[in-house]
């Protein structure tokens, strides 16, 4: 049997090479092991690549524009509040510097960080296929559904990542250009400076968390198309259609289930107390989204012939 045929008849159990599952199967530790070890090494390229630094980049200096932006304003006698437009956590950024962090989160979500998972998770499979590198990873004892796992595992790293890129920038920034101290929250509670912070790095948790379901889109779209132009260009194509969706109001019957509708709703966790109804349901979405996407990501994947 040739190479290419082992690869494209590999089964669904992981066993993608000559013995497969009728050959002795490895112990759980080892096995273990090696899925750690991709998934360290799928982290590690994923996160080396020219692309991902300039995404990373990007979403980096959205904060140091927006601070900028506010402190300009402010040192020519504007309003702080920009004339009611923005995010409304804008206002509260000349008061308190730790407010650019839900400031930039609440304008980076809806467009920079979509983008940035929907292309790293864009070309996850088909970036590999179109180099011709999958077949090799296929070859080596990975097994489908854990390569798959593997590539899941790190989209969401990276979305970590990103997520944290872009709040760290909005500390510094904010603890550059404006001053730092109690939070005064959306309830008109007061809360301290430690506790501000903790609710930041929770907010950006609950951030990275909602990509979850765009994450599993992508890496669906990856698995139809061997090309990781086309990957990634589907998946943001999808998001910005879904979003359109999300704000026609005649649609309105549908939003609750559009995985953009809840992203912003991470503003509830600055209330006293915090209020959790629409944020497990963004987060419960997200878990169904992930569910149905990723099934059919390895349904696919597994099946798929891979000769090329």
């Amino acid at each position: 049997m040739s190479q290419a045929e082992v690869i494209g008849t590999g089964g669904a159990d992981g066993s993608d090479r000559p013995g497969g599952a009728g050959g002795a199967a490895p112990d759980a530790g080892p096995r273990a092991l090696w899925t750690l070890g991709l998934f360290r090494s799928e982290l590690v390229t994923t996160l080396r690549r020219w692309r991902t630094l300039a995404l990373l980049a990007v979403l980096a200096a959205v904060p140091v524009l927006i601070g900028i932006a506010v402190k300009i304003e402010t040192g020519d006698g504007g309003s702080s509040g920009g004339g009611g437009e923005g995010p409304a956590f804008i206002t509260q950024i000349t008061n308190n510097g730790l407010f650019l962090v839900f400031a930039a989160l609440a304008a980076t979500l809806p467009v920079f960080l979509p983008m940035a998972v929907g292309v790293v998770a864009g070309d996850a499979i088909a970036g590999e296929a179109n180099a011709g590198t999958l077949r090799y990873l296929l070859v080596a004892p990975a097994g489908r559904t854990r390569l798959l796992l593997a590539k899941y595992a790190t989209v969401l790293t990276f979305t970590l990542v990103a997520t944290l890129v872009v709040a760290a920038s909005a500390l510094a920034v904010g603890a550059v250009l404006f001053p730092l101290g109690d939070v005064t929250t959306i309830s008109g509670t007061t809360i301290s400076f430690g506790d501000g912070l903790l609710r930041a790095a929770l907010i950006a948790v609950v951030v990275a968390a909602s990509l979850a379901g765009l994450a599993a889109l992508g890496l669906f779209v990856s698995t139809l198309t061997g090309s990781g132009i086309a990957a990634m260009a589907t998946t943001v194509g999808l998001l910005i259609t879904v979003q359109i969706l999300d704000t026609i109001p005649q649609l309105d019957a549908i939003h609750p289930y559009l995985f953009p509708h809840y992203w912003l709703s991470f503003s509830d966790l600055l209330r006293e107390p915090l209020y959790w109804d629409d944020v497990q349901k963004n987060l419960g979405l997200q878990a169904l989204y992930a569910a149905v996407f990723g099934s059919a990501a390895w349904a696919r994947f597994t099946s798929k012939d891979i000769t090329a």
